[in-house]
């Protein structure tokens, strides 16, 4: 089409040359003069007019075509113009040449030809303008002359035209980019991601392999664009542009060319280690030419394995651990009886990491701030949830869930995220467990290095003074509607690792950061960063929210009795427990599929002077509010055993060294009677009566109070070192309606109240247990092969002595199949259910295959079983 549009352009400019001929004639034809008169002139002066206007018309076409035309045809039309100068121009030269003394012919309409006439044909051709016309002197010269010389010039004027369009078509142009993403991606620790596009760590060299039209030379002009948000700008630190031949990128970024072969460029490009992580474009601009490929997406994450990285962790155990692994457990249950929760965290799974980067782009978190992980963690604690900016997980502890997924359904992170990338709407319903699992699948996503931590008689301190009042009846039962406070059988939360520059020297390493929307902190609900060494040594006045973690794990628990007299509350205090919040703190092991005690990472040993120390610290930094209680409305009612000093408590050894013991004789089966047992000791001599009140109630794992049981109340005496034991049995029929109504997790809470008459002895202690159930049994084989199909049964018998309404059970694979529900319906005592799905493993190493099986009554049971895919 170009080189036709050049052919006819090419014929036009030759019509007009013939014009220009045909002027010419008349304009010197003979006969003019012998007429007289001034019309021969003014006609000769009009042709000599038209003899301009053509030529000028046909030299506007003649550069047409020669853009229009291929490199061939451009030499063709260059010869056919060259003749148009040779014939028609050089007939108007004649007649011009008394009436416009030119210093160099045809420079007016010849611009492109004397541009590539040489210094000294430009000379030659100026002198020979200069003569005398040729019809006064024989020689030939003058006029006549130049059209010559310019007309000797023409070959190489056609051989400068046709170079000229050759290297019009030689620009450097990029045809390609190979992203190398399987190297990369193996280097980077980025291989598992199931995405197209490159998934780099940020502060590490990665290649590009660039495929060019011709050799890249040094004199070409190549630059490599990296661009992130909306509108990339070099002084925002957002576009980088590196040239390989120039110097390195103010922001740190590095570009350097590892091989150029024919026309293949290898080239290495470092990101900076505090560039900011998110999605990038990538384009490359040659010259004038900017190439975009097709998934010109490269994702830039944290790099945790990059010592200049402020998230770099040294053991490569726990780098594969808090950021590799995507399975793991995380610990519920009670202080005195823990037990795991296999979840799936499934950072690598398809859509999370997309998630993840519309998170952050949701966060509406500055780009310069993506750079820093104190930033982006705090940010994705406050989006996990959906409580200020519709998030990803609504939290929900009613325990009526309207047919939407209940909190204990949940086996893992993806299915979670997956739905919330495609519907941009908040997943219901999450608590705290869950929003711990997502938000370690999110930081792990982002290579934080992150690990779920359950911390066992959670405190929830309200007001920031190290207290939790718990009010009991005479009874010794749990009052709910006068607790301003609690405390949760477990709360779980996130640690996550990096360097805290904001911060004075030594407070890097594992930084506590919660998602479950507890309490606003600037104004929304998120919680975090706050070093670990901050809690452990009471410096709560650094940020973020020291204080309400130093609490959770360091508040003093405060018993309150509350009597009816007159027709009004008495409070009369108890005790007060100095040891009983933050137990057992846990997380997974490194490399191993069992607990990790790490409670001293937060706290001092309880009663040791360092702890003592650390206590009076934060409390000079908090609110203590004394020794009167805050139930509601009760403030101003009497009080016995009042303290005025904000002093921190510490427990009263008793007079007569009185104990109490909570213990279960049978296995705590749903279907079951509570076979329960209080043991009253005491071991000082004497003669000691004592007024004993015990209470059964069901709890959710909050401290929220569903169901009062039953109780027992008796007057105990003993002498000296002696001990007794009362029972305290709940039939079957007394809890089984409340297992069935209320859609969370139950637990067993038993509460005593023992009070030495004749002394100021008092004492509480309360135990909190889980029910038991059967397990289930997975069976697969312990090896299979990569892409080959193996079959997974799963069997559950119901060995209660209860009918289970409503059975499901939820599985997953990660890497080997995506999460299924099997409806199994009512299992009747006794029976047996057996499901089966084929799995093919897509994914090489250690698998894991999780199991979970609820129903109306019983609400969790989980099992897991690992197999080994090889090749």
């Amino acid at each position: 089409m170009r080189a036709g549009g050049g052919a006819a352009a090419a014929g036009a400019a030759g019509l007009l040359g013939a014009a220009a001929a045909a002027a010419a004639k008349l304009a010197l034809g003979p006969g003019g003069e012998a007429a007289g008169g001034w019309l021969p002139v003014l006609l000769r002066i009009g042709c000599v007019g038209l003899v301009f206007a053509c030529n000028a018309v046909m030299w506007t076409v003649f550069a047409k075509a020669l853009r229009l035309s291929s490199s061939s045809a451009t030499a063709s039309v260059t010869a056919t113009a060259s003749n148009f100068i040779s014939s028609g121009l050089t007939t108007c030269i004649g007649s011009c040449s008394n009436f416009f003394p030119w210093e160099l012919p045809f420079s007016k309409h010849l611009p492109l030809a004397v541009d590539l006439l040489t210094p000294h044909t430009k000379t030659l051709i100026k002198r020979a303008a200069r003569l005398p016309s040729p019809h006064s002197e024989a020689s030939g010269r003058g006029y006549s002359g130049a059209p010559k010389l310019l007309a000797s010039q023409v070959p190489r004027v056609e051989t400068l035209t046709r170079t000229m369009s050759d290297n019009a078509g030689t620009d450097l142009k990029v045809t390609g980019i190979d992203f190398l993403k399987s190297q990369n991606s193996r280097l980077h620790h980025t291989d598992a991601y199931n995405i197209k596009n490159l998934v780099v760590r940020r502060g590490q060299a990665f290649q590009l392999q660039l495929s060019f039209s011709r050799e890249l030379k040094a004199a070409d002009k190549l630059s490599l664009r990296f661009g992130i948000g909306e509108n990339p700008m070099r002084t925002r630190g957002t576009l980088m542009s590196l040239n390989p031949r120039q110097e390195p990128d103010p922001n740190g970024w590095q570009i350097s060319i590892v091989k150029n072969s024919g026309k293949e460029c290898l080239l290495s490009v470092t990101s900076s280690p505090s560039a900011p992580v998110g999605k990038y474009t990538l384009n490359v601009k040659s010259g004038t030419n900017i190439y975009k490929s097709e998934n010109n997406a490269v994702y830039l994450l944290f790099n945790p394995w990059c010592e200049a990285d402020v998230v770099f962790l040294a053991d490569e155990a726990q780098r594969n651990e808090y950021v590799l692994n995507d399975t793991g457990y995380i610990y519920v249950g009670s202080a005195y009886k823990i037990y795991s929760r296999p979840w799936n965290f499934g950072q690598f799974e398809e859509f999370i990491l997309d998630a993840c980067m519309y998170l952050l782009d949701k966060s509406e978190l500055k780009l310069s701030n993506r750079r820093d992980p104190v930033f982006v963690s705090r940010a994705m604690s406050a989006l996990v949830n959906a409580n200020d900016d519709s998030g990803v997980l609504q939290g929900s502890w009613s325990g009526n869930y309207n047919n939407r997924t209940s909190p204990t359904d949940w086996i893992g992170s993806v299915s979670i995220l997956q739905k919330y990338y495609e519907t941009k709407k908040p997943v219901c319903y999450g608590q705290c467990w869950v929003f711990s699992g997502v938000l370690t699948t999110v930081m792990r996503c982002l290579g934080i290095p992150s690990r779920c931590v359950s911390n066992f008689n959670s405190a929830h301190d309200t007001e920031d003074n190290l207290r939790v009042d718990v009010y009991l009846n005479e009874s010794g039962e749990k009052l709910n509607n006068m607790c301003l406070d609690s405390i949760w059988n477990f709360h779980v939360w996130n640690d996550v690792w990096m360097k805290r520059t904001d911060l004075p020297a030594g407070f890097d390493g594992w930084q506590a950061i919660d998602s479950t929307p507890q309490e606003r902190s600037q104004g929304i609900f998120q919680c975090g960063p706050c070093p670990l060494k901050a809690i452990r040594e009471g410096d709560v006045y650094l940020p973020f929210d020291s204080k309400f973690v130093y609490a959770e794990v360091n508040a003093d628990e405060v018993y309150w009795l509350v009597k009816k007299e007159n027709g009004k509350n008495k409070f009369i205090k108890l005790s007060t427990k100095t040891q009983g919040i933050g137990m057992n703190i846990s997380t997974k092991a490194v490399g191993q599929d069992k607990r990790e005690d790490i409670t001293m990472e937060y706290k001092f040993p309880e009663g040791s002077e360092e702890e003592r120390k650390s206590m009076q610290k934060a409390s000079s930094f908090m609110h203590p509010s004394g020794m009167v209680p805050r139930a509601r409305l009760a403030l101003r009612l009497p009080v016995n055993d009042m303290e005025s000093k904000p002093e921190v408590p510490h427990e009263v050894v008793s007079k007569t060294g009185l104990q109490l013991e909570i213990t279960n004789k049978e296995a705590l089966y749903p279907g079951n009677p509570l076979e329960l047992a209080i043991t009253v000791k005491t071991s000082t001599p004497g003669s000691w009566t004592i007024n004993l009140a015990g209470s059964c109630q069901l709890q959710l794992y909050t401290g929220k109070v569903e169901a009062n049981l039953g109780y027992v109340k008796e007057t105990i005496k003993l002498e000296g070192k002696s001990e007794t034991q009362v029972p305290l049995k709940i039939a079957a029929d007394t809890y089984m309606k409340t297992l069935a109504s209320v859609e969370d997790e139950v637990f067993i809470r038993i509460t005593t109240i023992a009070e030495v008459q004749g002394t100021d002895d008092k004492l509480t202690k309360e135990m909190t247990m889980s029910f038991e159930y059967p397990p289930i049994t997975l069976q697969m084989p312990e090896t299979a092969k990569l892409n080959k199909e193996f079959t997974c049964a799963f069997i559950f018998r119901n060995k209660l002595n209860v009918p289970l309404d409503n059975c499901k059970l939820m599985v997953e694979g990660l890497g080997i199949f995506q999460m299924s529900t099997f409806d199994e319906g009512d299992v009747k005592p006794d029976k047996i259910i057996k499901s089966e799905i084929i799995c093919t493993p897509t994914r090489l190493g250690e698998k894991k295959i999780i199991a979970k099986l609820t129903s109306t009554q019983i609400k969790g049971i989980s099992a897991e079983k690992t197999i080994t895919i090889t090749e």
